[in-house]
């Protein structure tokens, strides 16, 4: 019988643990080569693991919402074995597959029953402060598991009534003990629930920007109508030769790449006492994601071309929603740019994703009211806001490198001429 170790996979060097999300697989259930066995969590991506060998699960060894570490043992895989009719829910201690027949009823009665009646971790604390065990609640979740929403949803468990015809026990504690009701909270309820990694990492990131930032913000307006007319005119053209639709998130791509060509300053980070200028145009795209926000990469932004960056903002938004960003899609940057204007924001102060040195804020374009040689004209308006570190980056630099952007957008012909 041969049994093979299933371990947690070597993580990047800044992330030291992981947590487990969810098992795909049981105990005693079958397993193909390379086919995804558990989700597992980090404070930046969502990682399959595949298992190495073909078998059957013989045992689990971390159950779900377990803290892991690179390297460590996770599952045992017996290539011999032969699948179980009724496989074993997951349990948050190890259960040897060679345990005696016996134990398995005692273990099924432990985990809420064969039929996979299984609470998660945050639906059985919610359970236990109702009084409630997951063989109470008919879980909607997975091979039947109990949800957060299923135990939130589940009344408290009513108590027994004495069988006046059924005989006194042998032998009775002097005291019983008999679970506590669950609070009555009315129109005013609450959940606590733990955040994710990835939520408490975006919450160290943000909190460590602004104390370690000396962030100021500059703002300016520009007149959308150049871009719309120009999106207007191709759109169609470009959708037909590009098999992608002509956004304007590009625009804005390119638009700060000229600027930050011009000012290499935003374009730089702050390592120690030195100032490190960057050769290369790595810009990262704010993407909203079911587990957060996240903002993956697009490489050398500067050799990109529109088409280009359209497909690959697809590609990200795709891949967050799915939550198949990697690492590397996620790793390095050297400047972001956030569109709050998708959610209908109108006005923003976007704050620096270390160890980058600026940030560009883009908002909801609205028709306003603007003068133009002394005539007050309606015009398609967007406001946009750069935050910057003012331990390198001078108001003067930032002013301008908005400036630029400005201009690139307001005549989008000088981002094909380089002016």
């Amino acid at each position: 019988m041969a049994k093979i170790e299933v371990k947690v996979p070597q993580l990047s060097e800044s992330v030291a643990e992981a947590t487990l999300l969810s098992w795909h697989k049981r105990m005693g259930e079958s397993v193909t080569r390379d086919e995804n066995m558990i989700d597992i969590e980090t404070d930046k991506v969502v990682l399959e693991l595949p298992a190495p060998e073909s078998g059957v699960i013989a045992q689990i060894i971390a159950a779900d919402g377990a803290t892991v570490v690179a390297g460590q043992v996770i599952a045992i895989i017996d290539t011999d074995a032969t699948a179980m009719a009724s496989p074993l829910p997951v349990t948050a201690a190890p259960v040897q597959a060679e345990a005696p027949a016996a134990a398995a009823p005692a273990a099924a009665a432990a985990t809420g029953g064969s039929k996979g009646d299984v609470a998660m971790p945050a639906a059985a604390k919610i359970l236990s402060e109702k009084g409630l065990s997951a063989t109470d609640v008919s879980g909607s979740g997975k091979d039947g598991r109990v949800t957060k929403g299923d135990a939130l949803a589940a009344g408290a468990k009513p108590a027994a009534a004495p069988a006046a015809a059924k005989p006194a026990p042998a032998a009775k504690p002097a005291l019983q003990q008999v679970a506590a009701p669950a609070p009555k909270l009315g129109d005013r309820p609450e959940e606590r629930v733990p955040m994710s990694r990835l939520r408490a990492r975006i919450a160290e990131r943000l909190v460590e920007s602004q104390s370690t930032n000396a962030i100021l913000t500059t703002f300016n307006e520009v007149n959308m109508k150049p871009v719309m007319d120009l999106r207007n005119k191709y759109k169609d053209k470009f959708e037909k030769e590009h098999g992608v639709k002509l956004g304007f998130m590009s625009f804005f791509v390119k638009a700060a790449v000229a600027a930050l060509k011009k000012y290499p300053i935003l374009n730089a980070s702050v390592d120690g006492n030195d100032i490190v200028y960057h050769g290369y145009f790595d810009i990262g795209i704010a993407v909203g994601s079911p587990r957060g926000l996240v903002v993956p990469i697009l490489r050398d932004a500067d050799q990109m071309s529109i088409a280009e960056i359209e497909k690959k903002i697809g590609e990200f938004g795709a891949k967050a929603k799915e939550g198949k960003l990697t690492l590397e899609d996620l790793t390095g940057g050297t400047f972001s740019i956030s569109n709050g204007g998708t959610f209908g924001s109108m006005l923003s102060t976007p704050i620096i994703n270390p160890p980058q040195s600026a940030i560009l804020g883009v908002h909801a374009t609205k028709d306003r009211a603007v003068v133009e040689d002394g005539q007050i004209v309606i015009r398609p308006m967007n406001y946009l806001a750069m935050s910057y570190d003012h331990r390198i980056i001078d108001g003067r630099e930032a002013v301008l490198g908005l400036v630029a952007m400005k201009e690139a957008l307001e005549d989008p012909a000088r981002l094909l001429l380089d002016l």
